[in-house]
């Protein structure tokens, strides 16, 4: 008799009580798919993870190598005006001027080759402001595509497809 009472067990739902067979579970082998799929599940979560980020690594490291090629431009530049702005070896700006006329001259002369290093300085700026122009709105362009490229865009068929591959 007691080998029956083993074999079942009493149930309570909502005050209805009965007698069900009771189940046996084999621990290793449901705890073992239970295992086997949770480990199947962090290990998928993983390669996503790790993906996004290796994207994200990509991305940036893609950044940084626009930033500093904009940076090498805008040193070499700065040190291609510093070279021009030098005086040259044969003008001499500390010998004093003989005559009014030919100081007047080498002021203006100074002058000039100032508002024309500040024009280069201007134009090289400019340049650089439609290097920086061109990689906005390039980034921009890659956005919108990404926005665009996002399932939801999808028919609801394959819309439905996608929500439910997760």
């Amino acid at each position: 008799m007691e080998l029956e009472d083993e074999e079942w067990e009493l149930c309570n739902d909502d005050g209805f009580v009965y007698k069900r067979k009771r189940r046996r579970i084999d621990p290793p082998s449901a705890a073992a798919e239970t295992a086997g799929a949770e480990a199947d599940q962090e290990k998928r979560r993983r390669e996503r993870k790790k993906q996004t980020l290796l994207k994200l690594k990509a991305k940036y490291e893609k950044e940084i190598r626009e930033w500093e090629l904009l940076s090498n431009t805008l040193r070499s530049m700065q040190q291609h005006k510093a070279l021009q702005l030098q005086p040259q070896p044969n003008q001499n700006p500390s010998l004093p001027s003989t005559s009014t006329s030919s100081s007047g001259g080498s002021l203006l002369h100074d002058l000039l080759l100032q508002v024309e290093a500040q024009e280069a300085i201007i134009r090289d700026i400019s340049n650089l402001c439609d290097v920086a122009e061109g990689v906005c709105f390039k980034r921009e362009q890659q956005f919108k595509q990404s926005l665009f490229d996002l399932p939801i865009w999808a028919s609801p068929l394959e819309l439905m497809q996608v929500l439910c591959d997760d």
